[in-house]
């Protein structure tokens, strides 16, 4: 028997079970009782937002959803467990690798995810690379990647070189410094829609934190490659890689971002349980690091304040939990810098989301009316992802007036993602 006509019956099952009316459950989920009636005998099928929120109303522990998805595809080796990825992507394997040789011999470096000191004659050559590293992450926030990616991926490339040319003890700084670009240059394809890419930098990222004496460093390239996974829809290589990212080791700030992505996957195939304790685990660890730490750029988002607690508000929604989800979100997003225009998007438009699905639709289109004003500065593969799923939301609500007014602008956002 197909997954569409097991799923129905056994919807009906549990909601008979819990002792609710079609009309009443229809209200409890804000959807219409003909399209449940239709799904309950196998007449549609379910989306996996709706088979979401059924398991989550009916405590199915995603039991429903696991009814309307297919099962992972098993993570491609060449794509994400190889060291580098691409060799296209490569800054220059040799001159890295040669530039990394002897570094732990000649400086001795302090490991355990510390920075590495340069000397004063040093700071004169890198300061400036470090002053532009942290204005072309501000400038992500409010430029197309498009528009950045030539210029980073020239940069890497450029203080990878300075390393592989400059004296021993001026390496490991260089090579650490270009990991950073790399793991930046990385994010900006992914936004750009080229996971490939994404995933090249991001294994060019370890492999110069690995050449400049941090192997932890080059452990978060795991936790930004279960990002791509994530997006890609594959909750079991989204939570394979974060929990490799979680050694014991490992600083305690990549430990709680790679729980933290964990607790992402989990909520992507339902697992409640699995996901909040992740999401605690994720929370003790963040508060436990320095993220402030001037002497290296801060690993991870450095606009969200508390970033276990928005990825709860993320994970909620994932798990058919959008009321709670929009709590969580309404009050996370009012903290988030007003010049930070990508990452309030990216989680305004899951905000947006979460109040369409609890029903509170004129709500959710004066949210969502403000941030497409600002997509056209900032265009986001992974943000239209959820401008999709808004649009489906809302195509359930076409009699509304917001509705119908937001139409036009949220086609505007979507149609270059179909050219």
């Amino acid at each position: 028997m197909s997954t569409t006509l097991r799923f129905g019956p056994e919807l009906r099952r549990l909601r008979v079970e819990a002792g609710l009316t079609l009309t009443e459950f229809s209200v409890a989920l804000n959807y219409d009782k003909g399209h449940l009636s239709k799904v309950e005998r196998g007449e549609r099928s379910a989306s996996p937002e709706l088979a979401r929120r059924c398991d989550a109303f009916l405590g199915a522990d995603g039991e429903l959803q696991r009814l309307v998805t297919r099962p992972d595809r098993d993570s491609e080796p060449s794509a994400v467990d190889s060291p580098a990825g691409p060799s296209r992507w490569l800054v220059g394997r040799r001159a890295v690798l040669s530039a990394g040789t002897g570094v732990l011999v000649d400086l001795g470096l302090k490991l355990g995810g510390q920075a590495v000191s340069s000397s004063s004659a040093d700071a004169p050559l890198l300061a400036p690379y470090r002053m532009q590293f942290d204005q072309l992450r501000k400038l992500g926030q409010s430029t197309a990647p498009a528009i950045l990616l030539p210029l980073l991926e020239t940069q890497t490339r450029m203080i990878a070189g300075l390393a592989s040319d400059a004296r021993s003890a001026s390496r490991a700084p260089a090579l650490l410094l270009a990991s950073r670009f790399a793991e930046f240059t990385g994010w900006m394809a992914q936004e750009a829609g080229d996971s490939d890419a994404a995933l090249g930098w991001t294994g060019e990222a370890a492999e110069l934190a690995r050449a400049g004496g941090d192997p932890y460093l080059g452990s978060y390239a795991l936790v930004r490659r279960a990002l791509v996974t994530l997006y890609g829809g594959d909750a079991t290589g989204t939570v394979s890689l974060a929990r490799r990212a979680q050694g014991s080791e490992l600083p305690p700030r990549i430990r709680g971002l790679a729980a933290q992505r964990e607790a992402q996957g989990h909520a992507l195939a339902g697992n409640e349980v699995e996901c909040l304790r992740s999401l605690d685990r994720a929370r003790e660890l963040l508060a436990a690091a320095d993220a402030h730490d001037g002497a290296e750029p801060v690993i991870g988002t450095s606009h969200v304040s508390d970033p276990a607690a928005m990825s709860t508000g993320w994970c909620l929604y994932d798990l058919g939990r959008p009321k709670a989800a929009a709590e969580v979100l309404d009050r996370e997003c009012r903290r988030l810098p007003a010049q930070a225009l990508r990452t309030r998007a990216r989680y305004g438009f899951r905000r947006s989301l979460a109040h369409a699905a609890s029903g509170e639709v004129e709500h959710a289109c004066a949210i969502a009316g403000d941030l497409l004003g600002v997509m056209p500065a900032v265009p986001s593969a992974t943000v239209n992802s959820d401008v999709r799923r808004l649009a489906r939301e809302l195509s359930r609500f076409r009699s509304s007036h917001a509705v119908r007014d937001l139409q036009p602008a949220l086609a505007r956002v979507l149609a270059p993602t179909h050219g």
